[in-house]
């Protein structure tokens, strides 16, 4: 199989991961300790299960999320979303992260999504 058609199929695989974290999340929400419904944290702990053995498998084959929260913005790594003021930060550091990016075997098969600090114009 081509390269490409692995970089290719690896991205599919990222969104899927991406709705499931996304729903993990909102189960988490339901499931807050004031919610009896023991069913819903059941499912919670479910999809938690899953989305660790996605990402397990995914590092199995090379296929690793970028995690450039405080680091310096790479424009092969990172696409600037939005800029965010500097508090605490300095100007160019990634603050935040809207869409996680993935790398397979170190090469970027989908850019992180970030918003970078910039200095206040105040």
């Amino acid at each position: 199989m081509c390269l490409s058609r692995i970089q290719s199929f690896c991205r599919d695989l990222v969104e899927v991961a991406d709705i499931l974290e996304k729903t993990a999340e909102s189960a988490a929400e339901e499931a807050e300790p004031s919610n009896p419904n023991p069913t819903l944290k059941k499912i919670y702990e479910g999809l938690s299960l899953i989305e660790a053995k996605l990402q397990s498998v995914f590092a199995k084959h090379g296929l690793q999320k970028m995690n450039p929260v405080g680091g310096k913005y790479d424009p092969y790594d990172h696409e600037i979303v939005c800029h965010v003021p500097a508090e605490g930060m300095q100007p160019g550091t990634i603050a935040l992260v809207t869409q996680d990016g993935y790398k397979l075997h170190g090469r970027t098969i989908r850019h992180a999504l970030v918003g970078v600090a910039v200095e206040s114009q105040e």
